[in-house]
């Protein structure tokens, strides 16, 4: 219940087992009678014991002896100080003050709940506190907080309620403060919004009171520790070998690439799958609302926008990073959202010799994806014929990648797409790679295969010329 680390499955029923009882001896008289005969039978009740923590009970009297220890903590050391030693030192000094608490205050507690304290005082005074255990899981997509009683996680696609709790809203919005200070932004009631990003890269989006009516929202999504690769995605079958090896001719061939997807589809995780095929004597610039990209790459510099100060002023956009780029010497440039006017400048720099540049966007299809770049330059201010926008994009943009989630929560990259030029006043594309949903198992996971169209690429002649001819024979199958 308390997902510690230490301890294992055991530390959930114990620390409110015996809690129960003994931190309230004198109204619970008779129940610590009780209790004696019971604890050979104490395997039988955990479960139980761990599903209800919804009600509270077990739980808000753990809450309870954590709180009133932790007070005493923070009465008996400066926690400031703490937070000069390393870890290791931390918890041994809080190990030794809340053993001496203990004592102090006469509570009977187990070796295991004892260690479930200190974890979780460990946990509140360095850490990110109740996050701690669910941050340490690899499987764990995205986090989503939603006031300090309910906390949800995305594993394999599907939403599921955890049993994690805060001990009230005060602890949730100090935490959210401890992340976004971390880079350099402040959150609080003057400005209650705030993108961030974790210490691994992970995005961070908190939206405070009094926007959030009841309490901090916090949402996290999560990157895994080892970044995924194109084989990654082959193992997990989001794309074919056959469709892997298209995409490692497309980035070997310098052609610019547009990914597109919907909210949770994977473009971040593909974008940074797709940086692998860039050669390590490039130099590689991104920009990013919160730096999330890991390129694998030496020469690469990361850029990150600023939002205003509390005066309005210092603000630098995601525009005033990519014009600055161009001054960079930069041989490729990556955008990690294009959201605005800054679409703008990428077609521009596509277009100017920075052969290879990549970005995402939101959009359903490929030819939506066309069609939201044309209204985010029109966004932008720009009095300029629609003609003659189409033209920029048609000849900027070489490939369109479109991933998607499908409603059994997997994740497949459904079109690569290209975009071979103009037919009148219409951007033309045209498939090479499509996925096609067939069915589904009993379990209800959707059943489908990618294949190629068959197609001739009209970036045939530029795979030539950069010796990978056969490779995109292969990939294709013709």
């Amino acid at each position: 219940m308390f997902g510690k680390r230490t301890g294992g499955p055991e530390v959930k029923p114990k620390a409110p087992e015996v809690e129960a009882p003994e931190a309230s001896p004198v109204p619970e008289a008779p129940p610590p009678v009780q209790a004696a005969p019971p604890k050979p039978v104490e395997p039988e009740p955990v479960a139980a014991v761990d599903h209800s923590a919804l009600f509270g009970d077990e739980r808000d009297r753990y809450n309870e002896t954590k709180q009133s220890i932790f007070a005493s903590l923070v009465e008996a050391v400066d926690l400031t100080e703490l937070g000069k030693l390393d870890s290791s030192q931390v918890r041994e000094e809080i190990t030794d003050i809340v053993g001496e608490i203990i004592a102090m205050k006469a509570m009977v507690l187990s070796s295991t709940e004892q260690q479930s304290l200190i974890t979780d005082i460990c946990n509140d005074v360095l850490g990110l506190g109740p996050l701690e255990p669910l941050l340490e899981r690899d499987d764990i997509a995205d986090i989503m907080v939603n006031g300090a009683e309910k906390v949800y996680i995305e594993v394999d696609g599907q939403i599921e309620l955890t049993d994690i709790r805060f001990r009230d809203n005060a602890q949730l919005m100090n935490i959210c403060q401890r992340i976004v200070s971390a880079v350099g932004r402040r959150v609080d009631e003057a400005r209650p919004i705030c993108d961030a990003r974790l210490l691994d890269g992970s995005r961070v989006n908190v939206i405070g009171p009094p926007l959030s009516i009841d309490g901090a929202t916090l949402t996290i999504r999560k990157f895994k520790k080892d970044k995924l690769r194109i084989q990654n995605l082959v193992d997990f079958g989001s794309i074919t070998p056959m469709g892997a090896k298209l995409l490692g001719v497309i980035g070997a061939c310098r052609l610019n690439i547009l990914v597109s997807g919907g909210t949770g589809s994977g473009k971040t995780t593909l974008l940074n799958a797709l940086t692998a095929f860039i050669e390590e004597g490039e130099r590689t610039i991104t920009c990013e609302d919160s730096a999330e990209l890991q390129l694998q790459q030496p020469h690469v510099v990361r850029l990150e926008t600023r939002p205003p100060n509390l005066e309005g002023a210092g603000e630098i956009t995601m525009r005033d990073l990519v014009k600055n780029c161009l001054r960079m010497r930069p041989e490729r440039i990556i955008v990690g959202e294009v959201r605005g006017p800054e679409a703008f400048d990428l077609l521009q720099a596509m277009n100017t010799g920075h052969d290879g540049s990549m970005g995402t966007i939101h959009a359903n299809n490929p030819r939506e994806a066309v069609s939201r770049v044309e209204n985010m330059i029109a966004m932008g201010g720009f009095n300029l014929p629609a003609k003659t926008v189409r033209e920029q994009i048609s000849s900027a943009v070489h490939i369109i990648v479109q991933a998607a989630r499908l409603r059994d929560g997997s994740r497949k990259i459904t079109h690569v797409t290209e975009v071979i030029g103009m037919e009148g006043d219409v951007v033309t594309l045209q498939d090479l790679y499509t996925y096609e949903i067939l069915g589904e198992d009993e379990n209800g996971k959707l059943i489908g295969e990618h294949k190629p169209t068959g197609l001739r690429p009209s970036f045939w002649d530029r795979a030539k010329y950069f010796g990978r001819e056969q490779e995109l024979v292969e990939a294709l199958g013709m």
